[in-house]
């Protein structure tokens, strides 16, 4: 049978067209299954955690022959924040800290016992084969929220938002032997001092000159950082900073150390134990009677809720690849 040249035509034009859409459907998929797999092994995985702590406890007394404060309320809470990054021979890691607390008694009235912000964040590459010795860069900064007294016959105004705040910026060699134990070393520290507030100025503490608000020194710098669950059910996070200036009496050490225990009871109750030392001796310790420097000690004991905030992995594509055919 003759076939028309218009049937002819019309099943060349169906074939090719069928044989096209067959070729477009395999490179879909082909380009599809390479673009997942590209994704896969060029991610950046942040880990995200941190722990939320609120203690309370209160006492009353009426008609109490051994005497004491009829009243007496007080309240302790840590927030603590952190995101990790680890990959190939890079690492970054971020650290927030907020510490607040407030006393209420009838004899003494309302006064804080506790207020820090602390924000750390260190870089380091990997510079050897066994992976524990990383090139290092730091920063840190430090202050608090709300107005500071020292008490006694008169209260005396010590501190505030920025006054004294101080600001680290560091670069030297992190030992990390493992996710416990981090030993940062610095021989080029930048120690910046803040006292922004007018009267605090104006009488030259925490190491500024009488009228000026800026401090700038230049030294040494070690911080170890150390995390572990020490005994069943107790961890310990501890840290220690020591900096010492070489312009100005480099053999007194300025020490600033914290340590937070925590003794887990139930599953969301828990005691802790916080202790913090700092000393530096451009700090003169604020009462008429006490013009030296000295050891500062805080200790705080409390029962109460503990949170540990939900470990994530944040995950963000940093390629893009684009498959193009001839």
């Amino acid at each position: 049978m003759r076939r028309s040249p218009l049937l002819v035509l019309l099943i060349f034009g169906f074939n090719s067209l069928f044989a096209q859409d067959l070729t477009l459907l395999k490179l879909r998929t082909e380009t599809s299954r390479s673009i997942k797999k590209d994704a896969d092994t060029s991610n950046w995985n942040w880990k995200q955690g941190g722990m939320y702590n609120f203690n309370l406890s209160q006492s009353s007394l009426s008609n109490w022959a051994a005497g004491g404060d009829n009243f007496n309320m007080a309240i302790n809470s840590f927030f603590n924040y952190y995101t990790l990054f680890k990959k190939d021979r890079h690492g970054w890691d971020n650290n927030f800290d907020v510490n607040l607390g407030f006393i209420q008694s009838t004899s003494l009235g309302g006064r804080k016992n506790d207020d820090r912000l602390d924000l750390l964040s260190k870089y380091g590459y990997k510079i050897d084969t066994t992976g524990v010795w990383y090139l290092s860069g730091l920063f840190n900064f430090r202050s608090q929220f709300f107005d500071g007294y020292s008490f006694g016959a008169t209260p005396v105004f010590t501190s505030s938002l920025l006054s004294p705040a101080y600001i680290i910026l560091s670069a030297g060699l992190d030992y990390k032997p493992d996710n416990t134990l981090s030993i940062f070393f610095s021989p080029v520290t930048s120690r910046t001092t803040l006292v922004l507030n007018e009267k605090l100025s104006a009488l030259g503490k925490y190491g500024v000159e009488p009228g000026q608000k800026v401090n700038r020194e230049t030294g040494l710098f070690i911080t170890v950082n150390y995390n572990n669950t020490i005994l069943p059910n107790v961890t310990y996070r501890g840290r220690a900073d020591f900096f010492s200036n070489y312009y100005n009496q480099p053999e007194n050490i300025n020490l600033y150390m914290t340590n937070l225990f925590t003794f887990k009871i139930f599953k969301n109750l828990s005691a802790t134990y916080n202790l913090d030392l700092i000393y530096d001796d451009k700090i003169r310790i604020f009462g008429p009677l006490k013009k030296s420097p000295g050891l500062q000690i805080k200790s705080i004991i409390g029962i109460g809720y503990t949170k540990n905030l939900q470990q994530k992995k944040k995950v963000i594509p940093n390629t893009m690849k684009v498959i193009s055919t001839n």
